[in-house]
């Protein structure tokens, strides 16, 4: 369902993350905005594919 790489964000808000590992219904995402890059463990089933509200890149 989700792959590495992916931009996922949770069903209920939040920061945009990135999938760096995925084990089973885990995802190992880290925070787009944290400059450390702490490991956060999240159930697949918590998120959705990250996507833009709006019309961003439209001059």
């Amino acid at each position: 369902m989700f792959n590495v790489d992916d931009f996922v964000q949770s069903k209920t808000g939040g920061p945009k993350m990135q999938v760096v590992r995925v084990e089973d219904d885990l995802l190992y995402c880290i925070r787009i905005d944290d400059a450390h890059k702490k490991e956060l463990t999240v159930p697949a089933s918590s998120v959705n594919l990250y996507h833009e509200e709006g019309d961003f890149g439209v001059c």
